[in-house]
C-alpha cells in the first residue's frame, strides 16, 4: 500500500495541479508506504486544459485507485493531501505527469524522496477515491552507466512540485554515491525558485534541508517578486527581491548541465528560447507546462 501527498489551493471554481513523482523507477510493494504530494491551483478562466496540451505524450496503461488519507496547508493558498495509492504495478519518474480517471490533472509528490507530475481533480475531501495514471516526457531518469550531469532546475510558482521530485531523486543519487560508492554519479544542482512572496514558496524547509545535507552539491536562490513583509532570518540568506534573471541561468551554461523548467508559460517560453539563443541543445532544455 502507498501513501500519497497533493496540494491544493483554497478551492474556487475551476483548479488545476501538479504532481510529482520521482527519478529512479519506483513499484509500489503492499508492504510499502509511499507518499506522494499533488498541487492544484485555481484558474479563473478555462483554456485548454493539462490533458489537450499533452494529448500526444505516453502514459502509463496501470491506472491506480487511490484514497484521500490527510491534509496539511503548504502556505496560505495552497494544500497538500495525501494519498493511498495500494496497486503493486503503480510506479513512476521523479518529475513525471499523471492523470486522475475523471480526466482531471494535479501533481503528486512522494512524501520521503520523490514525486510524479500530474493534474488532480478538485474539489477533494478527506476518503474521496480518485484513480491515478502517470505519463509524460518530463522527468530525470539516469542510468549508472551515463556521463555525469549538472542540472539547473528553474521553477515558477507552483511549478516546483515536478522540481523537487528531481530534487529529491538528486539527493538520494548523492546519498548512493557517498554511501556505496556506486550508481549514478550526479554532478551538481542548482534551483531557481520564484513566487509572489516567501509564504507562497512551497516546500521551502524541504529545499533548504537538502542544501544543508549537501552544500557543495545542491544550492538554491529563492525570488520573491511581490514580498511586502519582513523576511524571516533563517530565509534571508538565500532570497532575492526580483524575477529570475537571464544572466543567472546563463552563468550555469555548460556542455555538462540539463535543464529543468517549469512554470507559468511566459516564463517556461522565456528561458527555453534564452537557453536556446545561447546555443544550448535543444536536447538539454525539458520544460513542463501545467497551465
Amino acid at each position: 500500500m502507498a501513501c500519497a501527498a497533493l496540494l491544493i489551493p483554497r478551492l474556487l471554481r475551476g483548479s488545476v495541479g501538479a504532481i510529482c513523482t520521482r527519478s529512479a523507477l519506483w513499484k509500489l510493494t503492499s508492504s510499502t508506504l509511499r507518499h506522494l504530494a499533488q498541487t492544484s491551483v485555481m484558474k479563473s478562466k478555462r483554456k485548454t486544459d493539462h490533458l489537450e496540451r499533452t494529448a500526444s505524450v505516453i502514459r502509463q496503461e496501470v491506472v491506480a485507485a487511490a484514497k484521500v488519507c490527510g491534509a496539511a496547508n503548504e502556505s496560505p493558498s495552497v494544500k497538500s493531501l495525501h494519498l493511498l495509492v495500494a496497486d503493486q504495478d503503480f510506479s513512476f519518474k521523479a518529475g513525471q505527469c499523471g492523470v486522475y480517471g475523471n480526466g482531471s490533472c494535479s501533481a503528486l509528490k512522494r512524501k520521503t524522496t520523490t514525486r510524479v507530475g500530474v493534474m488532480l481533480p478538485i474539489p477533494c475531501t478527506l476518503d474521496s477515491e480518485v484513480e491515478v495514471r502517470v505519463g509524460g516526457d518530463f522527468f530525470f531518469d539516469p542510468q549508472p552507466e551515463d556521463a555525469p550531469r549538472n542540472l539547473v532546475l528553474i521553477a515558477g510558482g507552483v511549478g516546483i512540485n515536478p522540481l523537487l521530485s528531481i530534487l529529491r531523486h538528486a539527493a538520494d543519487l548523492h546519498r548512493e554515491w557517498a554511501n556505496k560508492g556506486c550508481g549514478y554519479e550526479i554532478g551538481t544542482v542548482k534551483l531557481f525558485y520564484s513566487a509572489k512572496n516567501t509564504s507562497e514558496l512551497l516546500f521551502k524547509k524541504n529545499i533548504l534541508d537538502l542544501v544543508n545535507e549537501f552544500p557543495e552539491k545542491i544550492a538554491c536562490s529563492l525570488h520573491v517578486t511581490k514580498q511586502t513583509t519582513q523576511i524571516s532570518a533563517d530565509l534571508k540568506p538565500y532570497i532575492t527581491e526580483g524575477r529570475i534573471t537571464e544572466k543567472e541561468i546563463r552563468d550555469h551554461i555548460s556542455e555538462e548541465t540539463l535543464f529543468y523548467i517549469c512554470g507559468p508559460p511566459p516564463m517556461t517560453d522565456f528561458f527555453s528560447k534564452q537557453l536556446e539563443n545561447n546555443h544550448v541543445p535543444k536536447e538539454h532544455i525539458c520544460f513542463e507546462k501545467w497551465w
